[in-house]
């Protein structure tokens, strides 16, 4: 089974504030050399803007190291997503990751359960004629019940569920809920460990990342629930690590976090 890592094990996808990342050409070649076997480029201005000679430059560079890319954007919009497909095309891409609710140039789009199951039926036969997977991932804004309501209602091969269980605990749901109600359409796993501890003097709570193993994401567990199908269903690391003050140690932090969280993975996937 491919297991790899995503452009959001970069803290500065989701935290603007973190230090400028490396470009993607170097994220592809660091995952490589940690032994990934995917780069999911997910979220990424440079794949929101993507042009032939990046698109080319990326695909060969992942022919060369043998690296596996995905991509992920956010939305559903019918013509946001054909654009998403062609860029899945372009860097031969079998497997794209996107949300319901979205955000684009200060825009927000927060269709309701019935739009977004109209716009998924006009655009997934397109994704499915060109052997291409959509994934909705899991997040606190939409009940798991309710997101997978809509996959349910679609009901294609082609679109599924991106299953991040850590995601949902925001919401309420329990990890082990969550994995058992959408276990059936699981198309790709978000792999990000987390910790849901008391704040000093315990004024609440916190819930935070850490490396794969080390928090109390049963993930063993995951894997013997969902049975990912080795060949499509691959497995992409996360993180949530707030940025530690510097940008080289902010890095360093990443990529210690990284390699240990991939040979942890590693190691169950063989039941080590």
């Amino acid at each position: 089974m491919a297991v790899g890592v995503s452009t959001y094990a970069y803290s500065h996808r989701w935290n603007p504030a973190a230090p400028q990342p490396i470009s993607l050409v170097e994220m592809l070649h660091e995952i490589a050399d940690l032994g990934g076997q995917v780069f999911q480029v997910c979220d990424h201005p440079d794949l929101e803007a993507l042009t032939p000679e990046l698109a080319a430059t990326l695909r060969t560079a992942a022919a060369e190291r043998g690296l596996i890319l995905e991509t992920g954007t956010r939305g559903t919009g019918v013509e946001h997503l054909r654009t998403h497909l062609a860029h899945a095309l372009a860097l031969g891409v079998r497997t794209v990751r996107s949300m319901v609710y979205s955000e684009h140039g200060g825009v927000s789009d927060r269709p309701t359960a019935g739009e977004t199951v109209d716009r998924l039926r006009e655009v997934v036969p397109e994704y499915a004629a060109a052997g291409v997977t959509l994934g909705l991932e899991t997040y606190e804004q939409i009940p798991t019940t309710d997101l997978l309501a809509i996959v349910d209602e679609v009901d294609s091969p082609h679109l599924g569920i991106v299953l991040d269980p850590a995601n949902c605990v925001a919401n309420l749901e329990h990890p082990r809920d969550v994995v058992r109600r959408l276990a059936p359409r699981v198309v790709n796993i978000h792999v990000k460990d987390f910790t849901f501890t008391r704040r000093d003097g315990w004024a609440g709570f916190t819930l935070a990342s850490c490396p794969l193993g080390e928090g109390q994401l049963d993930f063993r567990d995951l894997l013997a629930v969902v049975q990912p199908d080795p060949a499509t269903v691959h497995q992409v690391l996360e993180h949530w690590l707030v940025p530690q003050g510097d940008a080289e140690t902010t890095r360093a932090v990443e990529a210690d976090w990284t390699a240990r969280s991939l040979t942890t993975l590693a190691s169950y996937q063989t039941g080590d």
